[in-house]
């Protein structure tokens, strides 16, 4: 009997809410229930789930009586008591929200019940007043207006005292958005005991190639290394709160399971920011909307910020530069400013109205996409692309100009770990606006080159000096830069021979104190008249190390350039030559870790330009997020996040959190959710597993 109603379900579209007898069949096959709801609640979450295809809204566990969901609303999550003054809204089929709630779901054009996507013939309204009016939409979004109407049954019900009320949050956007929520003062809740500021200081090595040289031989290319690592996190200080704008795609190619699992992603992130931090939510299809402001995460915001993300459906086309724009004026209009802001973007398309042209060719022209609010004020923005058929090259652009990372998500499933390692670097900064000084000791030396990566280098008139400006660190974060210097022939006596003096400035983003380290580093070398017998130059295999990590990430550009000219042979034999040189290495032949990965990563990167149809398909966007994560030399998401290439640049903070999304499920460790199971349920494989999908299927979906 139940397979029947199903398969009537399934042909009507799932346009109706029909109620399926409960058989014998369905009581003992789990695998027939699912369950997509999204809980910063404990007593929520029983056991961790995958959404099914047809859920994009987020929804309470069907394992949930049908008496128990009439008590508790499924946006919310929080009670319904009638009785007490607060209105519940029941719907045509039977089910039932705090009315409060639903008028949201109503405001951003839903007309369908977040629990059974029946579609509703009459729809409440945010007041009941006569001037109410109907919200418009852009003539180009698939949301349609909201015509008034009669309002269904009301009922009384208590009404949370810790929520606001929720139509004074989501009311219609200022033109100017400065309605930013004070911030509160960390201090006042910090215990006594606990000291302000960063624990610990910047910690700064150098390393020369080699530690003599002989006096009458000169040396073009000398390598020195300047080795920097920001200080450990302590639980027992303060951190630095951060200002968190999330611009995510809600484009029809998002319906389904997407957008559930995006929900969920936004979930774990809500869940792990702290009461100082602030959190705004933006989206964008053919248009954009700033479905939550920039608000305080405490419990009351929290709440809050997951009815606003449970409120986004798909719909639409995918325009990017809208999303963008809002989401930087989001941070340019704010009245208070934490000490850390970032923008999070996910998309997983290409953009259909900046980036095309009205004969409905696409262009080559990033920069257009890109706001000038970014480029003018220095707003990092982390790009993800999810999926097969998002634009690599532009979401890799946008995060490289505007100093963020991007990551390539291929497999739907591991989003959420994606957002975790974000995140966990971004709650983490313990080192801000760093430049790095250096000067030229001797008087003949002068500065070759430096190799920065995407951090810029700016030499002084008579290139003896020069500075690095480096920016926020994580924490345990290191960054390594190799700085080339033309050692000269040497008379006299001027053993050991100093070459550089390095100096770092930065700033301590909780106490906002700047921080000078003026005797950071200085390199020294011996210059003996001749070598000792039987000695000979020992190269530093720090440097080493560097020098090959970065001639690795020669190869792999070099192999995107042939691959994008289609000459895949050429590019694959690129990779080939640069394997040979690793394993040849002081690094390879010490078996250093560093080595291996950039090995492993390689040969990667070979196989997914075994084909047009790979590289396109996949290809381009691993290639791209390594490439962005060895030029900014922090770690981002690749592929499914199973390799070993994926924590190449990975601090603690990042492996705890991307841990606690493979272990938990909003708030339950897997352990006790399946406490009722056998236990080796718990180990780190069987967690993983739970966490498998298919990966995105090569050829593009139809928008």
């Amino acid at each position: 009997m139940g397979s029947k109603w199903r398969k009537a379900k399934l042909a009507l579209g799932l346009n109706l809410c029909l109620y399926v007898p409960k058989t014998l069949e369905d009581s003992s096959s789990p695998s027939r229930r699912s369950d997509d709801t999204v809980s910063l609640s404990p007593v929520m979450a029983r056991r961790p789930t995958t959404p099914v295809p047809s859920s994009s809204g987020l929804r309470l566990p069907r394992s949930i009586s049908k008496s128990s969901s009439k008590k508790t609303c499924a946006i919310c999550l929080t009670a319904m008591k009638p009785g007490q003054g607060h209105a519940i809204f029941t719907a045509e089929c039977s089910h039932a929200f705090h009315f409060h709630c639903i008028t949201t779901n109503v405001k951003h054009g839903n007309q369908v019940c977040p629990v059974c996507r029946a579609k509703w013939n009459e729809v409440p309204l945010q007041s009941l007043s006569a001037k109410s009016k109907p919200i418009g939409r852009p003539r180009d979004d698939a949301w349609m207006t909201i015509p008034p109407r009669r309002s269904s049954q009301l009922q009384a019900s208590p009404r949370p005292a810790s929520l606001r009320p929720v139509s004074s949050i989501f009311h219609n956007e200022p033109a100017v958005f400065n309605d930013d929520e004070a911030l509160e003062q960390q201090h006042q809740e910090r215990p006594a005991e606990s000291k302000p500021g960063v624990t610990g200081r910047l910690e700064v090595k150098t390393y020369a190639e080699v530690s003599e040289v002989v006096r009458s031989v000169s040396f073009k290319d000398f390598a020195v290394l300047i080795n920097l690592k920001a200080p450990a996190a302590s639980k027992s200080s303060s951190r630095a709160p951060i200002d968190l704008i999330t611009v995510l795609d809600v484009s029809g190619s998002m319906a389904g399971s997407k957008l559930a699992l995006l929900k969920r992603a936004m979930g774990f992130v809500i869940q792990n920011l702290g009461p100082f931090d602030r959190l705004s939510v933006i989206s964008f299809s053919s248009t954009s909307r700033r479905n939550f402001p920039l608000r305080l995460m405490n419990e009351t915001g929290k709440q809050e910020a997951l009815q606003a993300v449970n409120s986004l459906v798909a719909n639409g086309g995918t325009n990017i530069a809208e999303g963008l724009k809002k989401g930087a004026r989001v941070l340019i209009d704010r009245r208070f400013k934490n000490p850390v802001s970032s923008i999070v973007l996910l998309s997983d398309g290409q953009d259909t109205y900046t980036m095309t042209s009205p004969n409905g060719t696409r262009g080559k022209d990033y920069k257009s996409l890109l706001p000038k609010e970014i480029n003018g004020n220095k707003i990092p923005v982390h790009a993800f692309g999810f999926g097969s058929d998002h634009d690599a090259s532009l979401m890799h652009f946008i995060a490289e100009s505007s100093g963020g990372t991007f990551s390539f998500i291929e497999s739907e499933t591991v989003i959420q770990d994606a957002f975790a390692q974000c995140i966990g670097g971004l709650l983490s900064v313990v080192v801000q606006e760093l430049c790095v000084k250096i000067e030229c000791v001797h008087e003949m030396l002068r500065i070759g080159s430096v190799k920065a990566g995407s951090y810029r280098f700016n030499s002084g008139t008579d290139s003896r000096t020069g500075s690095i400006g480096v920016g926020d660190l994580y924490a345990e974060e290191e960054r390594n830069f190799l700085v080339n210097l033309d050692i000269p022939v040497v008379d006299g006596v001027s053993d050991p021979m100093s070459l550089l003096k390095v100096r770092c400035v930065y700033r301590d983003p909780v106490t906002k104190e700047d921080v000078d380290l003026s005797s950071a580093g200085e390199v020294k070398i011996l210059r003996p008249v001749v070598m000792a017998e039987g000695s000979r130059a020992v190269v530093s295999i720090e440097v080493d190390r560097q020098i090959i990590r970065l001639r690795a990430a020669e190869a792999i550009s070099e192999a995107r350039v042939l691959a994008e000219r289609g000459d895949l042979t050429e590019a694959v034999s690129v990779l080939e030559t640069c394997r040979v040189v690793l394993n040849e290495s002081v690094s390879g032949r010490a078996g250093d870790p560093l080595c291996a990965s950039l090995y492993a990563e390689l040969k990667e990167t070979q196989e997914r330009m075994a084909s047009r149809q790979v590289y396109e398909a996949s290809g381009r966007a691993y290639v791209l997020a390594g490439l962005s994560s060895h030029s900014w030399q922090r770690a981002t998401a690749r592929g499914d996040m199973s390799d070993t290439t994926t924590s190449s640049y990975q601090t603690q903070t990042m492996v705890d959190m991307v841990n606690l999304s493979q272990t938990m499920t909003f708030g339950i460790p897997i352990a006790s959710s399946n406490s009722n199971t056998n236990s080796t349920s718990s180990s780190p494989s069987a967690q993983r597993k739970l966490r498998q999908a298919l990966s995105f299927p090569a050829r593009p979906r139809p928008r």
